[in-house]
C-alpha cells in the first residue's frame, strides 16, 4: 500500500491548503483504516477554515461526510472487515460512556468521542482516513446502493433524520423548515417520513427554493424578505403558524423567526450552527409555551437511514451538483464557497 497521500488540511484561520500526507495507521486495536471513494464539502468545514470552531486544531485535515473501503482493520474491530464498502459517520463515540448508553453520541466522554473527524483529528478530504470506534463509526453499504447515494448518510442526512425527530412531527401536522441548504433540504426530505400535511420551505435565495420544489421536498415555498411568512403559514393553519419549526439556516434573524412563526405550543428545533449568540427574548415569548430543542446531530441512526435509501424512501443524490477530483479541492471550495455556479453540495474523489 502507498505511505503518502493527498489531504485538505487547516493551515489556521482563514486557510485550507492540499497537502501530501503520511497515509495514516492504526493507532488502537478499536480503529479502522479505511480508504475513501467519496467525501463532500460541508459548511461545517467553512467554519473551521474562518474560525468558527475553536476546538478545531490548526494542521488536522479537514472533512467528515465520506464513504469509502475498509482496508485494515483493529484487532478488537467486529462489525467491519476490509474489503466493506461503509459510510463513516461524522461522531466518533465509544457506545459505552453514560451519553453514548443513552443514545446522545455527540456527548461521548471519550478523547475522540463526539465531532472529531476533521475537526480535532485528521478527517476524509483525503485518499485514506483512520476512524476510531470502527464497529460504531463504520456501517456497511447494502450493494444496492452507491457511493453518492450514501455520501451524506453519516452527517448532513443524520443530521435531516435527528432534526426532524426531534420535531416529533405528527400526521398532518405543518412544518416549517428555514434554510433550503443541503442541511435544509435533508431535515425537509425526513420530516416528509412522518406524514405532515405541509412542509414550507422558507429561505433568501430563489434558487435553492426553486430546488426545493424541483425534488418534492416541500409542497409551499417562502422567500424571506420578500414574501409574508405568517401569513402564508395562517393560510395553512387557520392563522395558528407552524406546529413544527426546524431552523436549519444560522443566518441573521433566522432564530427570531423560528420562534415567532411557530404556533403556541410548538416545537422549535434549531440544528444551524451559529457563528455569533442569539437572543432569547423571554418576555416577548411569555405565553406561547414553546418548547426548545437544539444541539449537535446524534448520528446514531445511519444503518436505518441506509435502508430507507435501498427502499427508495430517501434520495440525496440530486443533491450533488458538482463533482471534483480531490487533486482540484481548491478550486471546489472557492466555488463552494462563493455559491458560484448553483452549487449545493461537491463530492471529491480521491
Amino acid at each position: 500500500m502507498q505511505t503518502q497521500m493527498q489531504a485538505v488540511t487547516y493551515a489556521g484561520p482563514g486557510k485550507f491548503r492540499l497537502e501530501t500526507r503520511p497515509v495514516p495507521r492504526l493507532l488502537d486495536g478499536r480503529d479502522a483504516l479505511v480508504r475513501v471513494t467519496l467525501a463532500s464539502i460541508c459548511a461545517s468545514d467553512l467554519h473551521i477554515k474562518h474560525g468558527g470552531v475553536p476546538r478545531a486544531v490548526p494542521g488536522v485535515v479537514v472533512g467528515h461526510e465520506m464513504v469509502g473501503v475498509v482496508e485494515q482493520v483493529g484487532a478488537q474491530v467486529t462489525a467491519v472487515r476490509p474489503g466493506d464498502r461503509v459510510a463513516v459517520n461524522v461522531e466518533t463515540f465509544c457506545g459505552s460512556c453514560f451519553f453514548c448508553r443513552r443514545g446522545s453520541v455527540n456527548n461521548c466522554t471519550d478523547p475522540q468521542g463526539g465531532w472529531a473527524l476533521g475537526c480535532r483529528i485528521d478527517g476524509g478530504q483525503a485518499e485514506y482516513v483512520r476512524v476510531p470506534f470502527a464497529d460504531n463509526g463504520l456501517t456497511p453499504i447494502p450493494a444496492g446502493v452507491t457511493d453518492e447515494a450514501a455520501l451524506f448518510v453519516g452527517d448532513i442526512l443524520s443530521t435531516g433524520y435527528w432534526g426532524a425527530g426531534l420535531g416529533e412531527i405528527r400526521p398532518g401536522d405543518t412544518v416549517l423548515v428555514l434554510g433550503a441548504g443541503p442541511t435544509g433540504l435533508c431535515c425537509m426530505l425526513c420530516a416528509r417520513l412522518f406524514s405532515p400535511a405541509h412542509i414550507v420551505a422558507a429561505d433568501v435565495l430563489p434558487e435553492r427554493l426553486a430546488l426545493a420544489g424541483r425534488l418534492g421536498c416541500a409542497d409551499r415555498t417562502v422567500l424571506m424578505g420578500h414574501d409574508d411568512a405568517a401569513a402564508a403559514l395562517g393560510a395553512l393553519t387557520e392563522g395558528r403558524g407552524a406546529d413544527v419549526v426546524i431552523e436549519a439556516a444560522g443566518g441573521r434573524g433566522t432564530f427570531e423567526a423560528a420562534w415567532r412563526l411557530a404556533r403556541p405550543g410548538a416545537n422549535v428545533c434549531v440544528v444551524a450552527l451559529y457563528d455569533k449568540p442569539q437572543t432569547l427574548p423571554l418576555p416577548e415569548m411569555y405565553g406561547k409555551n414553546l418548547t426548545f430543542k437544539t444541539g449537535g446531530v446524534d448520528a446514531n441512526a445511519c444503518g436505518e437511514l441506509l435502508r430507507l435509501i435501498e427502499r427508495g424512501a430517501l434520495d440525496t443524490t440530486a443533491l450533488i451538483t458538482h463533482r471534483f477530483p480531490l487533486s482540484r479541492a481548491m478550486e471546489a471550495y472557492d466555488l463552494f464557497e462563493a455559491r458560484r455556479d448553483g452549487v449545493v453540495k461537491i463530492a471529491l474523489a480521491p
